[in-house]
């Protein structure tokens, strides 16, 4: 075990590896991670002002079976997304901001999901432009398929080769969702007096493989209806704790805003709120690391632009709304600053309205955690795909893979899987990022084609 946790301690010191910045020292990953998302809000043209209106009535006049290619509905591949990223990266994650970074990391993530909501439509776009079908009609995309495309087009087809190798090996990695096991058995425990993680583990990884076992139509039918249920009952809870300390939102907002510009040493000041809040912002909306498009590659939709416009609202919903109400309720409850971890700080919050509500908790948190891990399960399925082929053997070995790998996720250190998640996500995102700005002109025509095409559904 000490020789498995100084592996981990290398990779996440090498993968977040710090530069001096105006006499601060930021991790280079989140620059690299931050710039995109500036460069494609201005290139685009702030479609995250003015294409989200556009957003939502396409989802009201999606094509029908027949009228456009692809496997699931819009919606269907919009849920199955979501189920990816509004998870406990959107609970956990949210404590884990404020103990790193203080409460100023939650209007980071405010303000960097809103960025986000750009890089998620171009990423989404250029998957939907890239995807391709096999011999039976099914589709398969992601930025695997976008940067060999690509690479080929531009008369580089074996460093397309090598960036899409990159991304799918990564993204093996990326695809276990470690976080949801962890958090998801230590709420457990805490209502229950549960304490063997290995059977918590086991009995999730069960429950995961009757969906994944289905396939992606099944993965469809289960995101739709475990989407709104999760979200719904989670701010439900929340609301309940900002109206039992309604009188402290005023002071908990000063201390965000406070926080943001001019952080306590003990998080490293503001510089330490802004790296918390990108990290944790990028966990939750997944934005630049292009797990997504893996999910809405599968859509009919009648423009890859339009499917765009629906992933758009992914960092919304996820990020600026389900992650700020969350992080407010545990600034008012006070959880954050009383030495605890992870879900913890949150169980503690839901514990102040009434002793059941942890309840509540644990059960949205099974939720999150279930819908992420059978997300993520298809995510990790087109990796392999793509490096080992779709065949029917090839997909059989990796289900088994990755359900074997979920039940030790339950009995690892949170740092240590925190550090593991991070580190696998962020190396996803740098062939990703390439893949973005490769296709920065072509992205902007489609764009600006799109959306003065005034025959589109959505108008």
């Amino acid at each position: 075990m000490d020789s498995f946790n100084g592996f981990i301690d290398a990779l996440s010191g090498a993968v977040f590896f710090k530069v001096p910045v105006a006499g601060a020292q930021i991790e280079l990953i989140v620059l690299y991670l931050a710039l995109p998302m500036l460069f494609f809000t201005l290139w685009l043209g702030f479609p995250n002002i003015t294409q989200v209106g556009r957003a939502i009535r396409i989802l009201r006049t999606q094509p029908d079976k027949g009228e456009a290619k692809g496997d699931v509905s819009q919606w269907a591949a919009l849920s199955t997304a979501l189920s990816g990223t509004i998870g406990l990266g959107n609970i956990a994650g949210v404590a884990v901001a404020l103990t790193m970074g203080g409460p100023g990391a939650i209007l980071w993530m405010f303000i960097i999901g809103w960025f986000a909501m750009t890089v998620k439509m171009a990423e989404v776009t250029l998957g939907l432009k890239y995807r391709i079908f096999d011999d039976a009609g099914h589709v398969h995309g992601g930025p695997m398929y976008v940067l060999k495309s690509v690479g080929a087009a531009r008369g580089w087809p074996k460093i397309g080769m090598l960036l899409g190798g990159a991304y799918a090996f990564f993204a093996l990695f990326g695809a276990i969702p470690m976080v949801q096991v962890n958090q998801s058995f230590a709420q457990v425990k805490v209502v229950t007096g549960l304490t063997n993680g290995w059977a918590y583990g086991v009995f999730l990884a069960g429950a995961v493989a009757l969906v994944t076992l289905g396939g992606a139509a099944w993965l469809g039918e289960v995101a739709k209806r475990l989407t709104p249920l999760k979200v719904a009952v989670y701010l439900a809870g929340v609301l309940a704790i900002l109206i039992l300390h309604l009188d402290a939102i005023p002071g908990a907002l000063a201390l965000i805003w406070d926080g943001a510009w001019n952080g306590q040493a003990a998080t490293g000041g503001a510089v330490g709120a802004f790296v918390a809040g990108m990290r944790r912002a990028v966990f939750a909306s997944e934005a630049g690391v292009g797990s997504a498009v893996m999910a809405h590659s599968l859509a009919r939709a009648r423009h890859p632009v339009s499917e765009g416009l629906v992933a758009l609202l992914e960092p919304l919903l996820g990020t600026m709304i389900v992650c700020a109400l969350g992080g407010l309720a545990l600034v008012v409850a006070g959880t954050w600053n009383m030495g605890l971890e992870g879900i913890a700080i949150t169980s503690a919050a839901f514990a102040q309205v009434s002793p059941w509500f942890p309840w509540l908790l644990a059960i949205v948190v099974f939720l999150f955690a279930y819908s992420t891990l059978v997300a993520w399960g298809f995510y990790g399925l087109q990796a392999w795909g793509y490096l080992f082929g779709h065949g029917p053997r090839a997909q059989w070995t990796y289900k088994i893979l990755y359900i074997v790998a979920l039940p030790p996720a339950a009995a690892i250190d949170l740092g240590r899987v925190v550090d593991i998640v991070d580190s696998s996500f962020f190396l996803m995102a740098i062939p990703n990022v390439i893949a973005l700005y490769l296709c920065a002109g072509e992205l902007r025509r489609d764009v600006r084609a799109y959306l003065a095409d005034k025959e589109n559904p959505a108008g």
